[in-house]
């Protein structure tokens, strides 16, 4: 059962592998808002930690839009040099009270400002989908995925939108309640 979470809350987002294991952590991002859609969270200088134990701090602000029903989920970077969108293709998000969590299947979109794109970790994919036994209908569905993500990004629709990240971004480094 998804519980809600209101803007401003602080909440983990923990990443799972198709086995249980866990990928991947965040520590305590901001929910900037939830919607039947998505949950968009916020992060500066947000601990980040790896399944082998290993932590780093994440180097620019960047917004998170976890999805609840797309295979999908988007991290927006902004750099000096332009927007970045990391796009992970994952299980739906679900949010049990403890975390966001999902499961993360490998393979992954990078956008750049120029506007190329890059599917990045086939043989990972390949690798776990057979040593994980993914269903093949998982497969299909991210194969799906990727081509929306790829006409979502054509198109400027959120979450690829500069102007509403724009905002989103504005709306936080603005408000010091955050």
């Amino acid at each position: 059962m998804n519980k809600s979470l209101s803007k401003k809350d602080k909440v983990y987002i923990q990443s799972f592998k198709h086995d249980k294991s866990l990928h991947r952590t965040w520590d305590k991002v901001t929910i900037v808002s939830e919607d039947k859609d998505k949950y968009v969270c916020i992060n500066k200088a947000t601990q980040i930690t790896e399944a082998n134990k290993r932590t780093w701090i994440a180097r620019e602000p960047a917004l998170y839009f976890l999805y609840k029903s797309r295979w999908f989920n988007v991290i927006a970077m902004s750099r000096e040099t332009g927007v970045y969108y990391y796009c992970n293709l994952a299980s739906p998000s679900i949010y049990d009270g403890e975390a966001i969590k999902n499961i993360d299947y490998d393979l992954d979109i990078k956008f750049y400002p120029t506007g190329e794109y890059e599917v990045l970790d086939e043989d990972e994919f390949k690798k776990h989908k057979n040593y994980m036994l993914y269903p093949k209908v998982i497969e299909k569905k991210l194969r799906e995925e990727i081509n929306y993500l790829k006409d979502l990004h054509k198109n400027n629709q959120t979450p690829f939108n500069k102007e509403e990240n724009n905002k989103l971004f504005m709306q936080y480094i603005n408000n010091s309640e955050y």
